[in-house]
């Protein structure tokens, strides 16, 4: 972790609980951060956007006026607030609740309580996301490879064209479900194809299995999962299928970077 870098990150922490506050507050201290705003509602949190823009979120689920789900999209449809990286730390473990943040693009999700190397881990993952290091690629134009984004979620399909665009990757088309997405790989050629799974019209898997059935179409060409998907038949499907490689959301930017060199290397 990089001391110097972290040491810059100025982050606000959404935490109605006094304790709570403290308890983050010396772990971030201890990380390196002493740059920390406190406020207690998502209501003042949004209201210090309009004049502070900070470089990371950290937010509890349970807030007095909302939620951290109502938090996150409400930073996400403010276009000068988008790009901010999101942390929740929660005891919840439902996956309903869970599964809106995940898909808005957080970060991270830490419980409650969390260990100071998951916060580390997190803050690098804050890190990667906010000070990108372009992908080197043997023998590949990064800002040539053509890639076919694919996820019915807005938020989402943003986030990861983010990711996609700190690592040198430019040339991005999106679709918002399979069926979609299925029709532009017929049209035209991509070099890397990354999809979510759970779709409506036509879901990750029908589309993998789609391209990986067509004789007539570039059927080798790599395919990237990225998932929430706990359900172990569903993941071995998908792996069955012929999916080159399969990532959690969230994931660290890091690990995108890196499954996409192997892939192409």
């Amino acid at each position: 972790m990089n001391e110097n870098e972290m040491a810059t990150l100025e982050v606000f922490l959404v935490e109605p609980s006094h304790t709570q506050r403290i308890i983050i507050s010396q772990h971030l201290q201890a990380s390196g951060i002493h740059a920390v705003t406190c406020v207690s509602s998502g209501g003042e949190m949004l209201a210090q956007l309009k004049s502070v823009k900070p470089d990371l979120i950290i937010s509890s689920m349970y807030l007095p006026d909302m939620t951290g789900v109502d938090l996150i999209h409400a930073i996400r449809k403010d276009s000068e607030s988008y790009d901010m990286a999101f942390l929740l730390i929660s005891s919840e473990t439902n996956i309903q609740y869970l599964e809106p943040i995940r898909q808005a693009g957080a970060i991270a999700i830490l419980p409650k309580p969390f260990t100071q190397r998951e916060l580390d881990t997190a803050l690098c993952a804050a890190l990667d996301y906010l000070h990108p290091e372009k992908a080197d690629l043997e023998h590949i134009d990064v800002e040539d490879l053509q890639v076919l984004l694919v996820d019915d979620s807005e938020f989402s399909r943003k986030y990861i064209q983010r990711v996609l665009n700190n690592v040198g990757i430019e040339r991005i088309t999106c679709a918002s479900d399979g069926k979609q997405a299925l029709g532009m790989f017929q049209e035209h050629f991509f070099d890397l194809i990354v999809t979510d799974l759970n779709m409506p019209e036509m879901d990750g898997l029908q589309l993998v299995n789609a391209i990986r059935g067509d004789a007539e179409q570039i059927a080798t060409v790599p395919i990237l999962m990225v998932t929430s998907e706990q359900n172990q038949n569903r993941l071995a499907a998908i792996e069955k299928a012929g999916v080159s490689a399969v990532l959690d959301k969230p994931f660290e930017p890091r690990s995108i970077k890196r499954l996409i060199m192997q892939l192409l290397s």
